[in-house]
């Protein structure tokens, strides 16, 4: 399931515990993955997940915004013998760079 990949990559790359982040089951309405307190400070999003081979990426955003209670949306998206990518804000992406490159 896409869901498991994404918790899987978050556990590994912010160091956390599988407590920290999983994932709801198929049809559950709000967030794809959960975080605890502790994963949300070092990652604050509110994660949609679509593994599909047609994306419709105006509903995704849309769907992640409505579920966001506050914090940033981003949509994971995969499809087929493809990597998988992410949708976020692009305001929101050019601040997180510009604030990782302030000298």
């Amino acid at each position: 399931m896409f869901q498991q990949t994404i918790v899987r990559m978050l556990i590994k790359a912010f160091d956390l515990e599988a407590d920290d982040v999983f994932s709801r089951s198929m049809g559950a309405s709000g967030e794809d993955v959960m975080l605890s307190p502790r994963a949300r400070v070092l990652f604050p999003y509110s994660v949609e997940c679509k593994n599909t081979e047609t994306f419709n990426m105006w509903q995704a955003y849309k769907q992640a915004s409505d579920n966001a209670g506050g914090y940033e949306p981003i949509v994971f998206v995969k499809r087929n013998r493809h990597k998988p990518l992410a949708v976020v804000d692009a305001e929101h992406f050019i601040g997180v760079v510009s604030e990782q490159n302030d000298i």
